[in-house]
């Protein structure tokens, strides 16, 4: 039984994932929106969102724990000195998902995330 599990496998095993799901957010915060699929696009969400709540935090604590869940510190200094900042106010909801319609070989649902701004 699944009590308690959130999140999609995508068919892939825990470390493909895990560095998947790390890649899509390293260019999700380079370019400010991606084109992914719509099933990715989520578990970028459940990923990318606690990172940018860290950066509103913006303590030493905070940056470290950010640090070990994206070991990329040019990526964590965007988060925490350029994209935190401007969702101070807001109380969550960071991202957003537009569905684009399908791709052309495998029928795939395609999504923009972006940052909403």
């Amino acid at each position: 039984m699944r009590h308690g599990v959130s999140g999609n496998r995508l068919g892939r095993k825990p470390a493909h994932r895990k560095a998947m799901v790390r890649n899509l957010a390293t260019s999700l915060v380079d370019n400010g929106r991606i084109e992914t699929t719509v099933a990715r696009a989520k578990q970028l969400r459940m990923f990318i969102e606690p990172l940018v709540t860290l950066g509103k935090k913006g303590d030493l604590a905070a940056r470290r724990t950010a640090l070990s869940k994206l070991p990329n510190i040019k990526v964590v200094h965007k988060i925490f000195d350029e994209i935190a900042p401007k969702f101070q106010e807001r109380p969550g909801g960071y991202t957003r998902i537009i569905k684009t319609g399908f791709r052309q070989g495998d029928n795939a649902s395609m999504a923009i995330i972006e940052f909403v701004d």
